[in-house]
């Protein structure tokens, strides 16, 4: 009598998830801190987000992801361009959008379009 091995199947179906429950979570690439939410606010409820809070919110964010040696996401330093620029405060903004390019080459072109753009 030819008998199925079910308990061999068992046997390896216990031991793959014992191995998978002890690897190592994998950490995020990226630190984002409340940009995602502020970007959110700010295009779904556009008078709510004042640029400068949301300043105030991405500069704390970018001290924090500093301190823990921690990468910001694409788009942040735009964002923070962009924000600038809402106050006046073009320097500022150039300098961001200059970081975003060099953190970020394949948006190089963008950058240096909205650069141009704003710089007399």
């Amino acid at each position: 009598m030819n008998r199925c091995p079910f308990w061999k199947l068992g046997l390896a179906s216990l031991s793959a998830g014992v191995l998978v429950g002890c690897a190592q979570p994998v950490p995020p690439l990226y630190q984002w801190g409340s940009y995602e939410g502020q970007v959110y606010a700010m295009y779904i409820e556009p008078g709510k987000a004042a640029p400068e809070d949301q300043l105030i919110r991405l500069e704390a964010d970018l001290q924090r992801a500093r301190s823990a040696q921690k990468a910001l996401p694409p788009g942040f330093h735009a964002h923070m361009g962009y924000l600038y620029f809402q106050l006046g405060k073009l320097d500022q903004a150039v300098g961001s959008l200059r970081t975003e390019a060099v953190l970020f080459p394949e948006s190089k072109a963008y950058m240096d379009r909205l650069i141009a753009r704003i710089t007399p």
